[in-house]
């Protein structure tokens, strides 16, 4: 196998990097994070031991090496993918400006959606004594104000983030509001919001991940809900 991928199922940012691989059928070894050799082996390649982290161990022309090239964070790797392990579902369009709202709006997801909503879920984690109720409280409003962002966003029709063509955008915003919704329930009024969330359950890549997560499901610390 010349593509090995460090990551975890309930991850949400692993879940961004499987859509992709997925999506094409990019064939890869899966290197479970709750199995503790690949997690010392992900310290070992990336001393943050944050993941996904992504091991291609395929040189320019095709052949197998040694060593490997390691690529962190899941934004690089979906773009690294394209680049080296291109497949049927273009995840990045060749219009350069096209590719800059796909890349805007993946940016949106990770910065407005997951960062806010983790850090809900972090500080729920933390003890009582080291809580931050006012960043919380700053985190809700802002999931409030991505959620009104989005809704004007998807206001034109669009399928998918940046148009009618699923891409890196759609990546980051399925596991992203997936999450979110859990932690800070997206309003009623957003209805347009709750359809494409709806499509990104329905997205054969994203479903998938989402049932190999399932599982672990008892680790979301503020109780997953009976849905989805």
């Amino acid at each position: 196998m010349t593509l090995a991928l460090y990551a975890h199922p309930f991850s949400s940012y692993s879940q961004k990097a499987l859509v992709a691989l997925y999506a094409n059928a990019i064939p890869f070894e899966y290197r479970n994070l709750e199995d503790a050799a690949h997690q010392r082996a992900l310290e070992a390649l990336w001393p943050m031991k944050r993941f996904p982290v992504l091991v291609d161990s395929t040189r320019i022309d095709g052949t197998p090496a040694d060593d490997g090239r390691t690529v962190i964070e899941a934004t690089a790797i979906i773009e690294y993918l394209h680049v080296r392990h291109p497949g049927p579902v273009r995840l990045l369009p060749d219009d350069p400006l096209a590719a800059v709202e796909v890349r805007m709006l993946d940016r949106f997801f990770d910065n407005y959606v997951s960062t806010p909503q983790q850090k809900v879920v972090f500080d729920a984690i933390r003890a009582e004594a080291d809580r931050d109720p006012y960043g919380v409280a700053e985190a809700r409003r802002m999931l409030d104000t991505s959620y009104a962002w989005l809704e004007k966003h998807l206001a034109d029709g669009r399928t998918w983030a940046a148009g009618d063509a699923f891409s890196l955008a759609d990546c980051a915003a399925a596991p992203f509001l997936f999450y979110a919704d859990w932690t800070h329930r997206i309003p009623e009024a957003c209805a347009r919001v709750h359809a494409y969330r709806a499509r990104l359950l329905a997205w054969p890549a994203f479903a998938r991940a989402v049932e190999e997560a399932r599982p672990f499901r008892p680790y979301f610390p503020l109780g997953a809900p009976d849905r989805d």
